[in-house]
C-alpha cells in the first residue's frame, strides 16, 4: 500500500509540476490571481515557487526519501489546495483549477479528484508514521 501510494502521489506531483513549468510562469500566476486570495507579491511568489516545490515533493515521494515528512508536507499542501478549491466552488467562481495547467475548470469532479488525493496522502502519512524506522545493525556478533 505504501509503495503504490507514494509512487502514485509522486507521479501526480511530477505531472502537476510539469504542466506548470512547461508554460511561462505568468500564465500560472494568472490562475493563482483568479482565486482572489493573495496580494500581488504573494501571487508572483506562489506562481514561481509552487511548481518547483511540487517537483521536489514528487521526486522525494518516488524515491521514498524522508517519507514521513515528505508525505506530511504533501498532505498539508493538498489539504490547503482542497480548502481553496472548496471555497472557490462554494462561491460559484468560474475559474481554472490550475492543478494540471490551463483548461482544468473547477467543478465537482475537480473536488472529487482532489478529495481522493487528500485521502491517499493522509493514508500514506499515517502509514509512514506507523511503519517502524529501520535501524542500522550495531555490529555483527
Amino acid at each position: 500500500m505504501i509503495l503504490v501510494a507514494r509512487l502514485g502521489l509522486g507521479a501526480v506531483f511530477l505531472f502537476a509540476a510539469y504542466s506548470k513549468l512547461k508554460l511561462p510562469w505568468i500564465s500560472f500566476a494568472a490562475t493563482v490571481y483568479a482565486y482572489q486570495l493573495l496580494p500581488d507579491g504573494a501571487v508572483v511568489f506562489v506562481a514561481r515557487a509552487l511548481p518547483w516545490f511540487e517537483l521536489l515533493l514528487g521526486v522525494l515521494l518516488i524515491l521514498g526519501i524522508q517519507l514521513r515528512w515528505v508525505a506530511a508536507a504533501a498532505s498539508v499542501l493538498l489539504l490547503a489546495f482542497f480548502a481553496v478549491l472548496v471555497r472557490s466552488y462554494v462561491r460559484g467562481m468560474d475559474i481554472d483549477c490550475g492543478c494540471f495547467g490551463p483548461g482544468d475548470r473547477l467543478s465537482w469532479k475537480t473536488l472529487a479528484r482532489e478529495g481522493l488525493l487528500v485521502g491517499v496522502s493522509l493514508a500514506l502519512t499515517v502509514a509512514a508514521f506507523r511503519t517502524p524506522r529501520s535501524t542500522p545493525q550495531e555490529g555483527v556478533h
